[in-house]
């Protein structure tokens, strides 16, 4: 059978800071292809709409699936659908990933015949037997996982291993055009799956149901090898939280005398807990490290439920600093703030060597707070749910509330082009740009043409075709009503939620 699998367009957010490979879209690929069928991938990030409609008219594709990660992409994967139904009505279209997963029954209902199915969960065990029940003309509801118009079919199913399938990188054109900050390029790899936290602005817990998996080294070693690009982006929800796992990976990548430049996400705490994997991997080439801090004070900490401290997240920047990584914070902006709790940031944001981003609160499908949250939803344009809009009420005139939050984000933008860090930011945009990497140059002079409060404000003016469904109270006092994927109770423990992180 014919696949082509596409991932939509770059976010507003994003389109400064990075754009990332595919890798959940690659390893779908990967399946697929190992089931037997011909695939295809286009990229929306780096390839046009009118690139994709040539491909289908070329391709032919029998199954088109589309990758949902962001709610902000939803409208434009409608569209990509009822186009692939208008070139090919023959061709099964389906829709998968993160985000789509918390609302499958809703986007089926507004797409209106255009999307035949939503594969809810992990997308690669539902690959072969949704393809070959396409292929055999047959219905799709009973393959685990998928979401049909005439219901939901059996609970999605989780790989038991996630070494295989090994991302299908080959597929993806223009792999250059792939980066994050000053690496570029800039490929990504995936060591573990899942999160045992349960943060009330995040869904990854409810995605795995609080699951974490581990990929073997031998199998992190052999992937990361195979990769051509210089710098790798590690993509895991929280790097090292088993530290003789991060151990056993730097073994395996010593061994096979791998040298990269490194960027990962963790937590405060983690990284406070088990210093020598950061410092070892130090060693190995890790020079970024993403920090979720969501917020300075101890109020704010607790509000999304961090378990951490300012206090420890003040000594895991001091801990970073020591051995030479250079960190990204990110903040929460919270729409109820006023000019007073900005000016804080800001000099706070000031105050510290670390690059500081600032993303706005946002309950989404799928988070705690998007059945807890009691302020009203100003919009339901899924458009505007990407982190960078406000989407319950502000405190602030909203005009003004988005004049600060770029006001702010501008001086931070500013502290990290002074003279000094100008410099330094020339040298590197000199070494790439004479290996024709021109992403980062572009990220440096595109701030005031994106992050404009002018451009915001009249996002919310833009007519609404599909809207994001009203959200509903739930009593979360059983938190796994909110997972897609369940996993076993352990033997001899309660069936109710933690209250601290599981044992992984």
């Amino acid at each position: 059978m014919r696949l082509l699998l596409v991932h939509p367009s770059a976010l507003m957010y994003s389109e400064i800071f990075l754009r990332l490979e595919p890798l959940g879209l690659e390893r779908v690929a990967a399946a697929a292809r190992l089931a037997g069928h011909e695939v295809r991938v286009v990229d929306l990030q780096v390839l046009s709409r009118a690139q994709l409609t040539r491909e289908v008219a070329a391709f032919r594709p029998e199954a088109l699936g589309v990758s949902l990660n962001y709610l902000a992409n939803i409208p434009e994967a409608i569209e990509i659908a009822e186009s692939a139904k208008a070139a090919s009505p023959g061709c099964f279209v389906f829709l998968g990933g993160h985000s789509v997963s918390f609302v499958a029954e809703e986007v089926l209902e507004q797409a209106a015949g255009a999307v035949d199915a939503v594969v809810r969960g992990e997308g690669e065990p539902a690959m072969a037997p949704l393809l070959a029940a396409v292929a055999d003309g047959g219905g799709v509801e009973g393959v685990p996982g998928v979401v049909t118009p005439a219901g939901r079919g059996p609970a999605p199913v989780m790989l038991h291993s996630i070494d295989e399938p090994v991302p299908a990188r080959d597929l993806m054109r223009h792999r250059r055009r792939y980066f994050i900050g000053e690496l570029d390029p800039c490929a990504s790899i995936e060591f573990t799956r899942g999160c045992p936290w349960d943060c009330s602005f995040c869904s990854a817990w409810t995605f795995y149901g609080r699951s974490y998996r581990k990929v073997s080294a031998e199998a992190a070693g052999a992937e990361m090898a195979g990769i051509r690009e210089p710098n790798v982006f590690i993509v895991d929800d929280v790097a090292f939280i088993r530290p003789e796992h991060g151990h056993a990976i730097a073994t395996e990548l010593e061994r096979l005398g791998v040298r990269k430049r490194y960027y990962l996400e963790t937590r405060s705490d983690v990284l406070l807990r088990n210093p020598d994997v950061f410092e070892r991997w130090a060693g190995l080439g890790l020079k970024y490290m993403f920090l979720g801090m969501e917020a300075i004070d101890a109020a704010g900490l607790e509000l999304y439920r961090k378990r951490v401290s300012p206090d420890e997240n003040f000594q895991a920047l001091a801990e970073a600093r020591r051995m030479g990584i250079t960190v990204a914070i990110n903040l929460i902006v919270d729409p109820a703030w006023d000019e007073e709790q900005f000016r804080v940031v800001r000099e706070f944001a000031l105050s510290v060597p670390e690059i500081v981003h600032l993303t706005v609160m946002t309950p989404y499908p799928g988070t705690e707070i998007w059945h807890t949250e009691s302020r009203r939803l100003t919009t339901r344009d899924y458009r505007l749910f990407d982190i960078q809009h406000a989407v319950v009420p502000t405190t602030l005139p909203l005009a003004d509330f988005y004049r600060e939050l770029v006001r702010t984000q501008a001086v931070i933008n500013r502290k990290h082009l002074g003279l000094r860090t100008a410099l330094g930011a020339m040298r590197v945009l000199g070494g790439n740009l004479s290996r024709g990497q021109t992403n980062f140059a572009r990220m440096l002079w595109k701030f005031n043409r994106v992050y404009n409060p002018q451009r915001q404000l009249a996002d919310h003016r833009r007519p609404v075709r599909y809207e994001l469904p009203l959200p509903r109270r739930l009593d979360v006092g059983d938190r796994r009503q909110l997972y897609v994927h369940s996993k076993p109770v352990a033997r001899g423990r309660a069936a109710g939620p933690s209250a601290e992180p599981e044992k992984a």
